[in-house]
């Protein structure tokens, strides 16, 4: 019988150990909870010294993830094995998390600096009311131009971009939506056309600036323009605002025909394990003096009206990346598409991207 005891109390032991090292393996991971905040962003999207910050302040340790696209972070939380507090995505992603039941409401009582974003940036299709998302940083899709390179001459038109003098010139963004879009809105087409027949006549006017495109790349492309390996860079008003403080022959301008107005927004998953430090963190990030030094290190445009007392003029002021959007009507949010149609857009995006040599 003693032995039997015995026995049992060293299975006991030991399952006790599995189950102890197996929470802080978790928790290294992603399975957030008591704690920790485990938050799940882009790739250098944050100013580090925020979260030690916060840290400090709350006593709560951040685990910190990084995801490098909405697909891959919203395959990521449906699989529901790694538990994330906080995450980061686009707006026709939280539409699409919204519909597949992916995200836990948010409590408003708890993030009273909600009051600080300014009015336009709520309250938008993707999330009415806001009852699952708030504001995190925003932005356009435009174009970067080297004016000394092109001899003085100015980019305003997508269209300009077919110009035959500009022959492996042109550095597009890997994204499908961008690159589509941008097709489309050159044809006078709205960038979240569903026409299928004027999708293929966007993917033909693809295939005839092929020859004036250098590269398709990812987060290269602002070494590559701010090195001046090539003239024109089609990308995110902030990487925009990156290469231009690294090479100032550069410019940035948002198209005539128009383009996107994007935004990504915080989110709590429906996963999420420590919600009280969830909210904890998105008000912290809410705070104005926090938003304004996350938009300084990152060098996106902050949605906190108040955030813009405390940065630099130069940024703040400069109409590049806070334009005027009362008379901005021709940009678009992206729409959540569907799996269908947007399988379509990577499918002709693709095909696109197979034409390269």
């Amino acid at each position: 019988m003693r032995r039997l005891v015995q026995g049992f109390a060293a299975v006991f032991i030991a399952a006790f150990v599995l189950m102890f090292v197996t929470h802080r393996l978790n928790e290294a991971e992603g399975y957030g909870g008591g704690k920790t905040v485990t938050v799940y962003n882009w790739g250098d999207y944050i100013d580090p010294a925020l979260i030690r910050e916060f840290e400090k302040e709350t006593g709560w340790k951040v685990i910190y993830q990084t995801f490098d696209s909405n697909e891959a972070m919203m395959a990521k939380i449906a699989q529901g094995g790694a538990t994330f507090d906080v995450a980061v995505p686009s707006d026709y992603a939280i539409s699409k998390m919204i519909e597949e039941k992916l995200l836990l409401p948010l409590d408003h009582r708890k993030l009273p600096n909600l009051q600080y974003i300014e009015p336009r940036f709520l309250n938008l299709s993707f999330d009415p009311h806001n009852r699952y998302s708030v504001p995190y940083f925003w932005g356009t899709v435009g174009i970067v131009y080297n004016r000394e390179m092109l001899g003085g001459k100015t980019i305003t038109s997508w269209n300009d971009l077919w110009d035959p003098s500009l022959r492996n010139q042109i550095l597009l963004v890997d994204g499908a939506r961008e690159v589509m879009g941008m097709a489309l809105n050159s044809l006078g087409y709205s960038l979240n056309d569903t026409n299928k027949a004027h999708l293929q006549e966007a993917k033909r006017k693809l295939d005839r600036l092929m020859p004036n495109v250098k590269a398709i790349v990812g987060d290269e492309i602002k070494l590559l323009l701010a090195n001046e390996e090539a003239a024109i860079g089609v990308v995110w008003s902030g990487d925009a605002a990156e290469i231009i403080a690294e090479n100032d022959k550069l410019d940035y301008v948002v198209p005539k025909e128009g383009s996107n107005l994007w935004f990504d927004n915080m989110v709590i998953p429906k996963t999420a394990k420590n919600i009280e430090g969830a909210h904890a963190f998105i008000n912290f990030m809410l705070d104005p003096k926090h938003a304004a030094q996350n938009a300084e290190y990152v060098g996106y445009s902050t949605p906190n009206k108040k955030a813009l007392r405390y940065l630099p003029k130069d940024i703040a002021g400069d109409r590049r990346f806070y334009p005027d959007l009362d008379s901005a009507g021709h940009l678009e949010v992206y729409e959540n598409l569907g799996k269908q149609m947007l399988a379509y857009y990577n499918e002709l995006f693709l095909q696109f991207k197979m034409q390269q040599k």
